[in-house]
C-alpha cells in the first residue's frame, strides 16, 4: 500500500465517522494560538480529503480539527436529546 493509499483511507474512515450534521464536543486543543474553549459543542460541516473535520461552533466559531492533533468526540444521543429539550423550552410560544 501506498502513503497516498493509506491517507486516503483514513480521511475516509474520518469522513465515515463524522458526516456533515454529527454534533460534536471539543475536549481539547493542540497549538492553536487562539484556541476554542474546551467543552465547546459544535456540528461538523465537512471532512476534507485530508481529514480535517470543519465544524461551527454554537459560540459562533468555526474550526477545522484535525484529529489526533486536537481531542473531540461526537455528544451521544442523550446529551443530543437533552440539547434538543432546552431548545424547545426556550423557543416562544403564542397566545391566541
Amino acid at each position: 500500500m501506498t502513503e497516498w493509499d493509506r491517507l486516503h483511507r483514513r480521511a475516509q474512515m474520518i469522513k465515515d465517522r463524522y458526516p456533515a450534521g454529527t454534533r460534536i464536543m471539543l475536549l481539547h486543543m493542540g497549538s492553536d494560538p487562539r484556541p476554542i474553549e474546551p467543552n465547546s459543542k459544535g456540528t461538523v460541516v465537512a471532512v476534507d480529503d485530508i481529514g480535517t473535520v470543519h465544524c461551527d461552533f454554537d459560540n459562533g466559531r468555526s474550526l477545522g480539527m484535525i484529529p489526533g492533533e486536537d481531542t473531540f468526540r461526537t455528544l451521544t444521543a442523550e446529551e443530543i436529546a437533552e440539547e434538543q429539550c432546552v431548545d424547545e423550552s426556550e423557543a416562544p410560544t403564542m397566545k391566541l
